[in-house]
């Protein structure tokens, strides 16, 4: 039997060729009549960043800070994705109707996508690649490598546009 595809989770990091991946993911999702969840994951800070800046904002004040601007920091970017959503499928409103939830998650973007995947039960991951130099590359290696190594569902990976 052939696998259906009635979910697919969109990882976003809100870039250009994130914005790719969505196009490619919508035009899928038409096909198989499925439904769209998109994520975008803030990435923690360095641990030797954050210890820096905790230290000049003083004892517990980082925490706070954090605390206090999350909850906005998720509504704002919530809202951005939203936004961009609906410009892009301006002239198709009823794919509108396809996206039935918009995540925004703290955390290791590789870890929390696998993880989010998991828990709505997706069908499919789609994804975009990212324009990082071979050095980069190898030292702090991909979120999309990560996700394609850890995964146990499929997915759908987007080069850069030429």
């Amino acid at each position: 039997m052939l696998p259906s595809i009635k979910s697919i989770l969109i990882a976003t990091d809100l870039s250009h060729n994130a914005s790719e991946a969505f196009k490619h993911a919508v035009v899928l999702s038409r096909s198989e009549q499925a439904n769209i969840h998109l994520l975008h994951v803030i990435p923690e800070v360095d641990a030797g960043v954050r210890t820096y800046v905790a230290a000049v904002m003083g004892e517990g004040n980082l925490d706070k800070f954090e605390a206090a601007h999350e909850v906005n920091a998720r509504d704002k970017i919530r809202q951005a994705i939203d936004e961009f959503t609906r410009q892009e499928l301006a002239d198709h409103p009823e794919d509108l109707e396809r996206i039935v939830s918009i995540e925004v998650e703290h955390g290791r973007p590789g870890l929390r996508i696998i993880e989010t995947a998991d828990r709505l039960n997706v069908d499919l991951i789609v994804m975009a690649t990212h324009g990082k130099g071979a050095v980069e590359h190898t030292l702090l290696g991909s979120v999309t490598e990560k996700v394609l190594r850890m995964s146990k569902r499929p997915v759908y990976v987007i080069p850069l546009p030429d």
